[in-house]
């Protein structure tokens, strides 16, 4: 095959020789089978959680093609430079389309996909930032690279289990650094989402450390493959939309206030409130207000279930909005600071934007002192379970896409409905689409009307439950 990226002729050297001796693994593996199996099945598990089916795939280097199958693709595409490679791949998979094309020069390639992956790919790259310039062109602003790539730390034991001929051979390697990755990432106009470690043994009888022991200090540090999670560098949208939903539940006396201080955003403003059972004229209150500002394009709805979870739903299913807003209805967050979040969506810094109050000083009776430890530590276990900082959990204020929402909505059976704050479906869900997730800070104030609907006890224990139920469901996969 002719290598066409104008490399020199070392480049040139380099290509040819590593497409000789992939050839040669494929054609060995016809006969034999060494240990690594067990890891290749573990990769599959940590890429199965990591994407969901039915999406547009690209895998670069994608071998004799078993990952990007494993994925039920909606729209799969593998790419190898080894003839070998995809010959195999080709009759093992007939249901993908694959290419034999080198990383470094992926011209003749067109569309667009969800997901691009290199898995085990960039260890072997002659430029690799020059690979991840060329799949720019397969993306759109909500596409992830997946990279997978082995540790330094592995080595050794890598070149002695092929010696022993329990490995498939391979040739010098890169042994990037994660720290390396996300700066080539950088420089190729990506930016890291996160960063994960991943397999400690990658034999049999490897389940336990590699879905418990491998995420803990200091077993982490003796991974085999670092996984990087990143996006396109974000490009401003012109202007959008925007519902503020609002849950109300007996909030009668902050209604006036949230008509009169809302600020105008985007394209279009509009106010949603869900009213909840509320035991004052909170809903007639909202009609009043509603009929005063004609000028303020606003919804109504009464909810039929109970929870401010179940009444955020309803308003973002009702809301027409480009951008999804919670305000909720009790002003300690003010209307005033929702430009900020509106700036943070629309320029691209984060697709979940988190409102935190644990960053400035609070009013005196804002949040009482167990609570405000309490969210400290449930701040520390997200940021660790989640691999993206979120310093506060329990902040009402939370801004999306809606369409980024309709898809939280439609795989929301992976973690049931066991959230009746709404915020942590949220926060879960935004982290399992692999979303840019950026912290807020905003003051917190106190409340000028009524009194909370939190139980301090009560609902610190249901919080407990729900983290311990999360970490099986996001950390430990």
């Amino acid at each position: 095959m002719k290598i066409n990226p104008p490399f020199d002729e070392a480049g040139v050297a380099y290509q040819r020789i590593r497409m000789t001796h992939w050839d040669q693994v494929a054609q060995k593996r016809d006969h034999w089978r060494g240990l690594g199996r067990w890891y290749h099945r573990r990769l599959n598990d940590i890429y199965k959680f990591l994407v969901n089916p039915n999406q547009r795939i690209l895998e670069i280097g994608c071998g004799t093609g078993s990952l990007i199958s494993h994925l039920k693709p909606s729209h799969g595409v593998g790419v190898d430079f080894s003839p070998e490679m995809i010959a195999r791949a080709k009759q093992r998979h007939p249901e993908i389309e694959y290419h034999q094309l080198d990383a470094h020069d992926l011209s003749s390639l067109e569309g667009t996909f969800d997901i691009i992956i290199f898995s085990d790919t960039v260890n072997d790259l002659w430029d690799v930032q020059r690979a991840l310039e060329g799949v720019k062109k397969f993306c759109t602003p909500k596409t992830r690279l997946i990279l997978n790539f082995y540790s330094h730390l592995w080595q050794l034991p890598l070149n002695l289990a092929q010696s022993l001929n329990l490995a498939a051979p391979m040739l010098s390697q890169n042994w990037l650094t994660p720290e390396d990755v996300d700066n080539m990432l950088r420089l190729a106009g990506f930016e890291s989402i996160r960063t994960t470690a991943e397999v400690l043994w990658p034999l049999p009888l490897g389940s336990f450390g590699d879905r418990y022991l491998v995420k803990l200090w200091p077993f982490r540090d003796f991974a085999l493959s670092n996984f990087v999670i990143a996006r396109p560098m974000p490009q401003p949208v012109k202007e959008a939309s925007v519902s503020v939903v609002v849950a109300a539940r007996n909030e009668a006396g902050n209604i006036k206030s949230i008509f009169e201080r809302l600020p105008k955003m985007g394209s279009r403003t509009e106010l949603v409130f869900v009213e909840g059972h509320s035991r004052d004229n909170t809903y007639e209150a909202i009609e009043k207000e509603m009929a005063l500002h004609p000028s303020i394009p606003s919804l109504l709805f009464r909810q039929a279930g109970i929870g401010k979870a179940d009444a955020i739903r309803l308003g973002f299913e009702k809301a027409t909005g480009d951008i999804l807003m919670i305000l909720d209805a009790d002003l300690t967050v003010p209307p005033e600071d929702l430009p900020r979040f509106y700036e943070a969506i629309a320029t691209g810094k984060g697709e979940f934007i988190n409102g935190v109050r644990l960053v400035y000083p609070m009013e005196k009776e804002a949040m009482r002192t167990l609570n405000f430890i309490g969210n400290k530590l449930f701040s520390m276990t997200f940021s660790w379970m989640l691999g993206q900082p979120v310093k506060d959990t329990l902040c009402g204020t939370k801004v999306m896409w809606k369409k980024d929402y309709e898809e939280i909505a439609a795989n929301r059976s992976y973690f049931g409905d066991f959230d009746p704050f709404g915020d942590f479906d949220l926060i879960f869900g935004a982290a399992k689409l692999n979303l840019k997730i950026i912290d807020l800070p905003i003051r917190y104030r106190e409340r000028t009307y009524g009194t909370t609907n939190i139980s301090r006890w009560k609902h610190g224990f249901l919080l407990l439950r729900m983290v311990a139920f999360a970490a099986r469901r996001i950390k430990f996969v």
